[in-house]
């Protein structure tokens, strides 16, 4: 198969962008400012809630093709990593409001040319369930935040009330072999956070290439959990539960898999509401993240990951540059509201250089 090289042209902004990003910030910053006002505490403006905060090992595969032997990838070895699991909304909310999900992993000891403002050898990639990210683009983006944002103040229970609606529309369309990716942005399923499969939804570069990225549950433990259903009625931070009692008993093991770029109609840049079809580009294994049995809500550690520590889209190696209209605008988001965050709280935000920066 021919694959699609590189090139900084392949991104192609749109007019207002700037304008754009800037409307983001500043509507998602009024949404971080109401839930502040009822927390009375600053959190995260998405995947604000976690549900397990873990270390382990990122082992590059070895005998890598070519065009998966790329930046991070191209050299067989471990790393370190540092991974936090959260639900998707940017505030505190019962488990009844079951939206997407995050993985954020931080790959540490790794050296080579940076993105500019990013100084220490780690490479971030924040995930989250679904192949797409329905807003699409950076505008829409802004138009789907300006909802998102008006609906923060509602109370707990039409948050819910609408994740059960989007959850029960996906259901329905299942039965006729569909689905609908903002249904299930807004209403996952009560699945197990450790059986879910999590993705870039955005491309990256991809050294000489360009891919989106996928992070896949590859133990049988892991699969066995696909039929495993919370009922958030019994327990409002169910996953959380569920997640730290899996940690204590079993390893984890997901495969990273890197899906690259071979068709620019059928696999935009700018975009990403549009999945890339597999029939196209596969997903393939690219390294193995193993996290071994641990306690993975220990508080001191916790704390760290919570309210110190920064995943962000920017800290990458420039060989895997974040790419497209919404990627563009995480990487002014994500600073402005981590910013905002930490300001609020009196803590001194750290770009973590080592894993033994983590509490143990």
């Amino acid at each position: 198969m021919t694959y699609l090289r590189y090139a900084p042209d392949i991104e192609k902004p749109a007019e207002g962008e700037q304008q754009t990003i800037d409307g983001i910030i500043k509507g998602m910053t009024q949404q971080s400012e109401t839930v502040e006002a009822r927390e009375q505490h600053a959190v995260r403006a998405s995947h604000a809630k976690s549900s397990a905060c873990v270390t382990g090992e990122l082992t590059i595969a070895a005998g890598l093709p070519p065009e998966l032997a790329q930046g991070l990838f191209a050299t067989p070895g471990t790393h370190p990593v540092a991974v936090r699991f959260a639900q998707g909304p940017g505030e505190t909310l019962g488990d009844r409001v079951s939206t997407h999900r995050g993985m954020s992993i931080k790959v540490f000891d790794v050296p080579g040319e940076k993105l500019p403002g990013h100084v220490v050898d780690t490479q971030d990639f924040v995930l989250a369930t679904g192949t797409t990210f329905p807003s699409g683009t950076a505008a829409g983006f802004l138009r789907d935040g300006t909802v998102i944002g008006k609906s923060t103040g509602f109370p707990e229970g039409v948050k819910s009330a609408v994740s059960s609606t989007m959850r029960n529309l996906n259901r329905a369309l299942h039965a006729f072999g569909a689905e609908s990716a903002l249904a299930d942005f807004f209403g996952h399923p009560y699945s197990h956070p450790l059986a879910d499969s999590y993705f870039s939804q955005a491309p990256v570069r991809y050294g000489d290439y360009v891919a989106k990225l996928g992070a896949v549950p590859s133990t049988e433990s892991q699969r066995a959990l696909s039929e495993w259903r919370l009922d958030p009625h019994q327990d409002e931070d169910g996953f959380r539960h569920a997640t730290v009692a899996f940690f204590r008993d079993h390893e984890v093991v997901f495969e990273l898999k890197a899906q690259l770029w071979a068709d620019a109609e059928r696999q935009p840049i700018e975009d990403d509401s549009v999945d890339w079809p597999v029939s196209i580009s596969p997903y393939r294994t690219v390294a193995t993240l193993r996290l071994p049995r641990q306690d993975a809500y220990a508080p001191d550690r916790v704390r760290y990951f919570d309210e110190v520590m920064t995943f962000r889209p920017a800290h990458s190696l420039a060989t895997h540059r974040p790419l497209g209209s919404v990627m563009r605008a995480r990487l002014q988001v994500y600073q402005a509201l981590s910013a905002f965050r930490h300001r609020e709280n009196g803590v001194a935000e750290e770009d973590t250089a080592s894993i033994d920066r983590i509490p143990a």
